[in-house]
């Protein structure tokens, strides 16, 4: 039986990796893995369809020098390596792979396409791990690839789609799509009743499984899959309810004093899935989430209540989260991918309302040291600052602070999925 490289990756893709990629693009945790799901068979596929290309045998052979399985959500998004591979394998069907993983999974494109260089990462990650523990040299990667045409093909999740990408064209005799494969149709238990010539009430095996009993013999295994089929479904409702019941950003966030003081904006009890819509600006549209930071901030600017603030004192106790900027574990200067697109909205949000100003605050967890945590936190923000600066909109810009783990409110010894929500950016308004 030929090896199952999908079971090698998803060992990369665990739920603690879910839960922080979740947390990292804003997304919920059962979009993230519904959207892993698609790009696991996809890239596999991709891979096993070239798998007597020299770029693909090359960056294989590579890979488990290189790291890259280390800190997948830090070194995948900008990785030469991998959108090298990745364009290579689907050319111009790029896109709409991640279109249609966009559209499958409920989440914005540019989670979905960092998503698909975290998944190729862990690809290669894994293929090169086990060719390397193996002595595989380019010849037993390129059969092991190749082995994977017949494991693939039926592992596209049911509700995605690829056959509109026209894959089938390039990759011969294998398609990604399985939409178009016929269903066996299962075999329908036939009952058969046979009449009797004993007077009724004189067989001695009517109610037994071996005579008159013998439906019994289908319906009770029948009855006891019903069963367990109900069981299995309520589990992964209950599942399903659980990872999207997330709870929503409040824009109560600590002031510039140790004092924790909340926001009267602040939301209370739990909110569906973030879905990406568009933000009315003044007759433009910003994509963004429905209270999220764009809506928040335009609706306080269209409310008045930055024009009648009095003073800075009226505004500190406000912040707003980003939804989408984050930075890679460790560094001040180097953003996730798609972060820039919210700093965008921030810009044009600005430039929308010139008088207004905002301040940068940085914030870390409580694991580390704290005074690096505060010049981490810090660094961060006046990255922020200097980027918003080169837009033209430095002059609103009234500050940027750090404040490392001061507000934390996650244990130290908790895990780093849930320590996430205290390593933050957020923005509020100043005068």
């Amino acid at each position: 039986m030929s090896l199952n490289v999908i079971d090698l990756i998803k060992g990369q893709l665990g739920p603690a990796l879910v839960t922080q990629a979740a947390s990292q693009l804003g997304e919920s945790e059962s979009g993230i893995s519904k959207a892993i799901g698609g790009l696991l068979p996809a890239i596999v596929g991709g891979l096993a369809n070239n798998s007597s290309s020299p770029g693909v045998l090359d960056a294989i052979s590579s890979a488990s020098s290189s790291g890259i399985l280390g800190n997948l959500l830090g070194n995948s998004s900008n990785n030469s390596i991998i959108s090298t591979l990745l364009s290579s394998i689907f050319g111009d069907k790029l896109s709409g792979l991640v279109n249609s993983i966009s559209t499958f999974a409920g989440i914005s494109n540019n989670s979905s396409s960092s998503l698909l260089n975290l998944v190729t990462g862990a690809t290669l990650g894994s293929v090169g791990k086990y060719a390397a523990d193996n002595n595989l040299d380019k010849s037993g990667i390129s059969n092991l690839l190749s082995d994977q045409k017949g494991i693939v093909s039926s592992l596209l999740p049911a509700g995605l789609s690829l056959a509109s990408l026209n894959i089938g064209d390039w990759a011969k005799g294998y398609k990604f799509d399985n939409d178009n494969a016929k269903p066996t149709p299962s075999a329908e238990p036939k009952i058969e009743v046979t009449r009797s010539t004993t007077p009724v009430g004189t067989d001695p095996d009517r109610n037994t499984p071996e005579g008159g009993g013998s439906i019994w013999k289908w319906l009770l295994p029948l009855l006891l899959l019903i069963a367990a089929g109900y069981f299995l479904w309520k589990q992964c409702e209950k599942k399903e309810t659980t990872t999207t019941m997330v709870a929503t950003d409040s824009t109560a966030m600590p002031t510039d004093t140790a004092t924790a003081v909340s926001s009267t904006g602040a939301a209370s009890g739990a909110a569906t899935t973030k879905v990406d819509e568009n933000i009315d600006l003044n007759g433009t549209a910003l994509k963004g989430y429905k209270d999220g930071m764009e809506d928040k901030m335009i609706a306080f600017l269209k409310s008045g209540g930055y024009k009648n603030a009095k003073d800075d004192a009226a505004l500190k106790t406000t912040w707003y989260n980003f939804d989408h900027v984050n930075f890679k574990i460790g560094s001040a200067n180097q953003l996730e991918a798609g972060s820039e697109g919210q700093l965008q909205n921030l810009v044009t949000i600005l430039k929308a309302y010139p008088d207004a100003k905002v301040k940068i605050g940085g914030y870390t967890d409580k694991t580390g040291n704290e005074a690096k945590n505060i010049k981490l936190s810090a660094d961060r923000a006046t990255f922020i600052k200097d980027w918003l600066n080169k837009q033209g909109v430095g002059s609103q810009v009234a500050g940027a602070d750090g404040y490392g783990s001061q507000f934390a409110t996650v244990d130290a010894k908790a895990s780093d999925a849930e320590r996430a929500s205290d390593r933050k950016m957020a923005v509020r308004f100043a005068k």
